[in-house]
């Protein structure tokens, strides 16, 4: 829960369910954790999966001591960041990402892979995540792909060819 509530800090979606607390429904559409963020990081090449249960340890330290040095009682039954509301854990994203954080590398890290999972569907293959919805590939214009898999781009993005094919590309596209 203290993952998906960081990574809906970064990128926020709308709730799941009526009850759910890690989300906090900033935002319309799906987010960072409807876009696979959690999949994402335990992905063994980001290189942060063995150390997920130490990221949320030291985020629920982080919130325990914001909660203290602003007088906040926070609800027992969550882990301290998943308790704060969506300002305040705003507001601590903020200082954990700040210049001069002793620890802003980590977070930086991790608020990354939370916008890789929106932005790219890293996790998952393009056609599959299209295929399910991906909220971040869709909300930006993502086609489909061509009924044989491949992008096909007849209008230029920029209104214009930029460039010949070079004279050995293949089909398919490629270069030879």
């Amino acid at each position: 829960m203290t993952l998906e509530a960081f990574a809906d800090t970064i990128v926020p979606g709308e709730k799941r369910f009526p009850e759910d607390r890690a989300v906090a429904g900033a935002a319309p559409g799906g987010g960072a954790v409807a876009a696979g963020a959690i999949e994402l990081l335990q992905t063994p090449a980001t290189g942060v999966s063995d150390a997920l249960d130490n990221y949320a340890q030291a985020l629920n330290g982080h919130a325990a001591g914001y909660a203290a040095e602003h007088g906040l009682t926070l609800d027992q039954q969550l882990p301290p960041f998943v308790a704060l509301d969506f300002a305040q854990r705003t507001e601590l994203v903020r200082s954990l990402v700040g210049p001069g954080h002793p620890e802003k590398e980590l977070w930086v890290l991790l608020a990354l892979f939370s916008n890789m999972a929106f932005d790219t569907a890293a996790h998952v293959h393009t056609t599959e995540a299209l295929e399910a919805g991906h909220p971040g590939l869709l909300g930006m214009g993502f086609t489909k792909p061509d009924a044989d898999g491949l992008w096909r781009f007849p209008a230029f993005s920029y209104g214009r060819q930029l460039a010949e094919l070079h004279p050995d590309t293949t089909p398919t596209g490629s270069p030879a």
